[in-house]
């Protein structure tokens, strides 16, 4: 830990003990909540797929023509782009549905200050993430110093990162430790064992992809932890504490978007293996290795910076719901309604990336090719649930570690319950994040209510406020004193889930048509080899092609797919 952080964590700690203090006794009325739903056109997304049933719209009342169309906008289509700008290709248009590209990893303002609607962080990436790794070094983030390579630290999360609120106190870091007794302590030790012992039998990487080629089979031991759950396999280990497996269903709930009991062992041990494995309290870790960037946005703050050169060059069309893409001998046909013109146009182009969710890509994809159509009957998709409460001065705080980026709830009694960050944590004046307004950002995963998506599109806004401000009011009893807006962010299909067995990640790979392409970037780099489901005129790029979302997944496939499309 460096001084500068040891200086800000003693810092925080002895400020928000005196705002606690302070505010403790403060008895002022409620005010009035504002808010709503934000970020999603729901409607706009119903009366696509109500045009999609009946497989009829309007007449096209332009034609359009692009040398390539990307359909959707997601950090996969944005990834694209790039690729397609690199590989010095600039006569392309982005289709993308809702006002604001990024996917789930959009940002957001409320009452002025910015927050994230959906990702809100990037760990810092290994080198398998090569991809990944050049956009940082090209947004400034990354870069060389005596030959040893460097992150921003404005940049990377402040500490303290994260805690816990577990049996009435705050507890640094988010594993339960405090008086959680030796077994479960010995229980920690024998799940990093056996993590360790998986990773050895078989290589995990992030991005998965980079393993998953026509060259080199899947590992028997990837494959015989793909056919079960993670709570199955944690059972037959004999790995049954309470806590444990709390730790390790928040796990899954927070990447897959499901508990344990859904997702396969293959997910639940990959989450820790690919990136930096699992510590049990007491042991050695490399603290560079478990850094994550973040920013007030979270990665919206990444998205728009993808954005911003297709804004500036016209190739972004924001509003725009693809219809319908067919593929003919000599080139695509696109059809996509206008939401601000009201009316449909027509793309033609030689090639089309289709960076849509694998079920709208079966859906408007015209006879869509049979890795496409096996894929959509064998994925399923987690409902999620973004809530932005803005606050209009610090909170009084339980006893116990200081306040933090990242807050989580021991047993939050809300199905699917996350946590929240705090906006202002990387505020360069620690003082302002503790006293001022800030947002916080609560998530909540729905993949295991049956009816979930069904809520999300039925139930008012004021339902989930309501339930997210009396979750957090109980390690901060002053939250509605001091809550003035609340902004509801809905993902009807948020997350594709890992799900185990026949109907698994990892056994639908054999399914993809990959397409292998190389190609000279504008910066003189020979592109690097990134599997791609392709067809003659058409590549596929978004995170479900892996099976769950995540940043680089998405981004290493997009760019691997504007590679195929540039030739």
């Amino acid at each position: 830990m460096t001084a500068w952080t040891l200086q800000r964590r003693q810092f925080v700690a002895g400020a928000a003990a005196l705002a606690a203090a302070a505010l403790g006794g403060c008895d002022r009325a409620a005010p009035p909540l504002e808010g709503g739903f934000t970020g999603i056109d729901m409607a706009r997304g119903h009366q696509l797929r109500d045009w999609l049933v009946r497989g009829t719209w309007p007449e096209p009342a332009v034609v359009r023509r692009a040398q390539v169309i990307i359909a959707g906008g997601g950090v996969a289509g944005l990834a694209a782009a790039r690729a397609l700008r690199l590989a010095g290709v600039q006569d392309f248009a982005l289709l993308e549905l809702e006002d604001m590209p990024g996917g789930n990893s959009r940002g957001t303002t409320v009452n002025g200050m910015t927050c994230p609607q959906g990702a809100h962080y990037l760990p810092v990436p290994g080198d398998d993430a090569r991809e990944v790794q050049d956009l940082l070094e090209e947004l400034g983030l990354r870069q060389r110093v005596a030959g040893r390579w460097q992150y921003d630290e404005r940049h990377l999360c402040h500490s303290p990162q994260e805690r816990l609120y577990f049996e009435g106190e705050w507890q640094d870091g988010l594993l339960p430790v405090q008086g959680v007794g030796e077994a479960t302590l010995a229980q920690y030790r024998r799940f990093a064992q056996a993590v360790e012992a998986q990773t050895r039998a078989a290589r995990f990487v992030m991005p998965a992809l980079k393993l998953w080629t026509a060259q080199r089979p899947l590992a028997p031991s990837h494959l015989a932890l793909d056919a079960v759950t993670f709570a199955a396999w944690l059972t037959k280990e004999g790995l049954d504490d309470a806590h444990l497996r709390w730790y390790l269903d928040y796990c899954c709930r927070d990447d897959y978007g499901a508990g344990a009991d859904r997702v396969s062992a293959w997910a639940g041990i990959h989450y820790f293996a690919s990136r930096h494995g699992f510590h049990a309290p007491g042991e050695a870790v490399d603290e560079a290795r478990e850094s994550v960037l973040t920013w007030p946005e979270g990665n919206g703050w990444i998205t728009q910076r993808l954005a911003g050169p297709l804004r500036a060059g016209g190739q972004l069309r924001t509003a725009t719901s693809v219809l319908r893409i067919t593929e003919g001998r000599h080139g695509v046909e696109v059809d996509a309604f206008n939401h601000a013109t009201n009316s449909v146009e027509r793309w033609q182009a030689p090639r089309c990336i289709v960076a849509l969710p694998v079920m709208m890509a079966a859906r408007v994809v015209q006879n869509p090719p049979a890795f496409l159509a096996a894929a959509a009957q064998r994925l399923s998709w987690a409902p999620w649930l973004v809530a932005n409460i803005h606050i209009d001065s610090a909170l009084t705080d339980r006893p116990g570690a200081a306040p933090a980026w990242d807050n989580v709830l021991y047993a939050d009694p809300t199905a699917g319950g996350l946590g929240y960050v705090n906006a202002g944590h990387q505020r360069l004046d620690t003082r302002a994040t503790l006293a001022g307004p800030t947002v916080l950002t609560y998530y909540q995963a729905l993949g295991d209510l049956a009816n979930g998506r069904q809520q999300l599109a039925t139930l008012p806004w004021q339902h989930w406020a309501d339930a997210a401000l009396a979750t957090l009011a109980v390690p901060h009893p002053d939250l509605r004193q001091r809550a003035t807006r609340v902004d509801i962010t809905r993902y009807g299909h948020a997350m594709s889930i890992p799900t185990p067995g026949t109907q698994g990640f990892l056994s639908k790979i054999g399914l993809q048509r990959l397409s292998n392409k190389r190609k000279q970037l504008s910066n003189g780099e020979q592109s690097r080899w990134i599997p791609t489901p392709a067809t003659a005129r058409l590549a596929f790029a978004h995170s479900d092609w892996s099976g769950y979302s995540v940043f680089e997944e998405a981004f290493t496939r997009g760019h691997g797919a504007g590679l195929v499309a540039a030739g």
